[in-house]
């Protein structure tokens, strides 16, 4: 797509790459300069190293052709009609656990022991601040997009079972990875062009559930 971008003459091509690009043990909250000082966390890094490389190739076309490409790293998404609520093979942490806890009767089992964090960033903003870097950043450099805030998977299934009225026994089974140990973003790059999250987490959250709730009874 880079390089058809460029034979088309494409005056700005917006990459967007993944957290899971950022080293396992990066220093909390993520900078942009730490993107190359590490490995990333195991189960993640196929992925993450393949999205990653994208990066020096923009780079590399910015300086041999002029073409304006720019990498932005979005943190861990969520909001309604997201495919993971019906795909299991495609759910992140949020659709999985509203699904799981919204079904379960007596005990749900999670996978590690609930003590990584993860920051959210909603749809609707992570949208914003994809066309506020498309209309107002030009720069090589990539820029994480976050909402500058973070949450263990411990708490954040409890809070989801809160919501959703489950009130049978959350497992931990430590026999399996638990993933990142942390993740949260220094979002300072972002807020040079304007882009600053605007979804209080708890909002994002109930919408989320809602959304989901209707489309189970339909």
């Amino acid at each position: 797509m880079i390089e058809q971008s460029r034979l088309a003459a494409i005056k700005k091509f917006v990459c967007v790459g993944t957290i899971c690009a950022y080293p396992k043990f990066t220093p909390v909250p993520f900078k942009e300069k730490d993107l190359w000082n590490g490995y990333p966390e195991e189960t993640n890094a196929p992925y993450g190293l393949a999205k990653k490389v994208l990066l020096p190739m923009l780079q590399a076309y910015r300086q041999q052709y002029g073409f304006n490409g720019i990498y932005l790293l979005p943190v861990n998404l969520y909001g309604p009609s997201d495919s993971g609520f019906f795909n299991e093979n495609k759910a992140h942490v949020i659709p999985d656990l509203i699904r799981k806890l919204s079904s379960a009767i007596n005990k749900v089992e999670l996978w590690g022991d609930g003590t990584p964090t993860r920051e959210f960033l909603y749809v609707d903003d992570a949208t914003d601040g994809i066309i506020k870097a498309m209309e107002n950043y030009n720069d090589s450099e990539p820029v994480n997009l976050g909402a500058g805030f973070e949450i263990s998977i411990y708490d954040l299934a409890n809070l989801i079972a809160k919501k959703v009225g489950f009130k049978g026994r959350i497992i931990w089974n430590t026999t399996k990875p638990n993933g990142q140990p942390r993740r949260c973003l220094d979002v300072s790059r972002a807020k040079k062009f304007g882009f600053a999250a605007t979804t209080n987490f708890d909002e994002g959250l109930t919408k989320t559930i809602k959304w989901y709730q209707n489309q189970k009874s339909q």
